[in-house]
């Protein structure tokens, strides 16, 4: 399966087409939005989007790893990393897309084969928690 990579000038291009303004002014637009994002993530730490979704700066805690090529233990240290949380409407979206389309994440599918147990549904309320308990996170 081949996986097509929409570029930031198609996304221009598209724009541009739809509200009638140049490709360059509405690459600037873009350009200034995308970095409005980075400059809020690096001064606040945290970017809600209404109907789009939230983006996080977390911490990510340092840890003991293993190289996969020698087997030597070696230490991670601890990180910054960006989470993102998408909005209700497009998890929606994103739900009713045809799975059959879509790439398979590696972890998931290395998680299946090496007899981790069942898969639970996402859709599932969690063992030992009560349905919806968590719908808060």
């Amino acid at each position: 399966m081949e996986t097509v990579n929409v570029t930031k000038k198609e996304i221009v291009k598209k724009i541009s087409e739809d509200i009638g303004l140049t490709q360059l002014k509405t690459k600037d637009i873009v350009q200034r939005t995308l970095d409005a994002i980075i400059h809020t993530l690096v001064s606040e730490g945290r970017i809600e989007l209404r109907n789009f979704g939230v983006f996080e700066v977390k911490r990510r805690a340092p840890r003991k790893a293993r190289n996969p090529r020698t087997g030597d233990k070696v230490y991670v240290p601890s990180k910054n990393v960006v989470t993102f949380k998408p909005g209700k409407e497009m998890e929606e979206l994103v739900r009713k897309m045809n799975p059959e389309n879509l790439p398979l994440l590696e972890d998931e599918s290395e998680a299946d084969h090496n007899s981790n147990g069942p898969v639970e549904s996402a859709d599932a309320p969690r063992a030992g928690s009560p349905a919806g308990a968590d719908a808060g996170d």
